[in-house]
């Protein structure tokens, strides 16, 4: 049907913008930018779990898999924060 359809394209599109946000990570050049492409990635990847647990009406599992990523994507984030923060760059 047009929705099967519709979430095809909302999942390339969302593979399509984690590709973007790998080639930030990979090519720098600076810390933030590897930083900030890794939280993109992640951000990007809750959603993609939010629209395949849509897809498969399985959505209430998919949202405790989100949340449980955004947790740890969150930590991450700080973890990397304060190192940097120790490390003393500006």
């Amino acid at each position: 049907g047009s929705m099967t359809t519709f979430f095809f394209y909302v999942m390339v599109l969302l593979a399509i913008l984690i590709g973007a946000y790998l080639y930030r990570v990979l090519q720098g050049p600076t810390i933030f930018d590897r930083v900030l492409g890794l939280n993109g990635i992640s951000t990007k990847a809750i959603i993609l779990f939010i629209v395949i647990g849509t897809y498969s009406e399985r959505v209430n599992m998919f949202i405790d898999i989100s949340t449980g990523y955004a947790l740890i994507n969150l930590v991450g984030a700080l973890a990397v924060a304060k190192y940097l923060e120790q490390k003393g760059l500006p």
